[in-house]
């Protein structure tokens, strides 16, 4: 059995939640896997989550209700080696953790939390992505364009806040890789090169999932949360 701690404040009435909730299901499905998940509230993340967990999904719906317990987990998921996703929300919190602890800008901020922040990594998009779906051009001999199986996908997005193109060169400075883009160049995926497996999506590919077709991006990090595990 494998454990999952989903961090966002679950609503049953958001698509991308229950969306979630089921392409768990899918992956596991077929992977004959056993795995539970538990949604956790940010507020409620504690320092034992990764005695608990063998791998972190990052779900959308932000505003958290606590930031700083949201970027702990990032982080420690992140120095721990433990497989880790992010999606739509869960994205814009890694840049943020980033930026902060493996750049060296302690005040990056987010504008969802702070608009009027000296310095916004996470911005407001000029033209919302809620509900649309775009294609994306992934890096070649990335992990997610591995994954995939091909270089050029379309995905769906629920949000309205992205990397701030500001902060492009400070970001590909670091340690970070950005291994997908939309049409326009904008980051919209991330990943760890060398680690178990840590990759960020701006969309939200769990909404694509179906029982006889489940998402290869959620399928993938199953399988690395099964790999890395440490069993009950």
């Amino acid at each position: 059995m494998i454990k999952i701690g989903i961090v966002a404040e679950y609503s049953a009435t958001y698509e991308p939640h229950v969306a979630t909730s089921r392409a768990i299901e899918h992956s596991s499905e077929e992977l004959g896997l056993a795995v539970s998940y538990e949604w956790i509230s940010t507020v409620d993340v504690k320092e034992d989550f990764f005695d608990v967990y063998d791998g972190l999904w990052v779900a959308p719906g932000s505003p958290y209700k606590s930031m700083d317990k949201a970027l702990w987990a990032i982080q420690s998921a992140r120095e721990q080696g433990i497989p880790t996703l992010g999606t739509c929300g869960g994205f814009q919190h890694v840049m943020i953790e980033y930026a902060r602890n493996l750049l060296g800008f302690e005040d990056a901020q987010h504008a969802e939390y702070d608009p009027y922040a000296s310095r916004l990594f996470i911005s407001q998009l000029a033209c919302s992505l809620a509900g649309r779906a775009l294609e994306l051009l992934l890096a070649p001999n990335s992990r997610i364009a591995e994954i995939y199986g091909s270089r050029k996908v379309k995905e769906r997005y629920y949000c309205n806040f992205a990397v701030n193109p500001e902060f492009i060169e400070p970001i590909r400075k670091g340690p970070i890789a950005i291994t997908g883009s939309d049409a326009e160049g904008e980051v919209r995926v991330v990943e760890y090169p060398d680690h178990p497996f840590f990759i960020a999506t701006l969309f939200v590919p769990q909404t694509l999932s179906k029982p006889n077709k489940p998402h290869p991006l959620v399928t993938a990090f199953l399988r690395a949360v099964s790999n890395t595990s440490r069993g009950d």
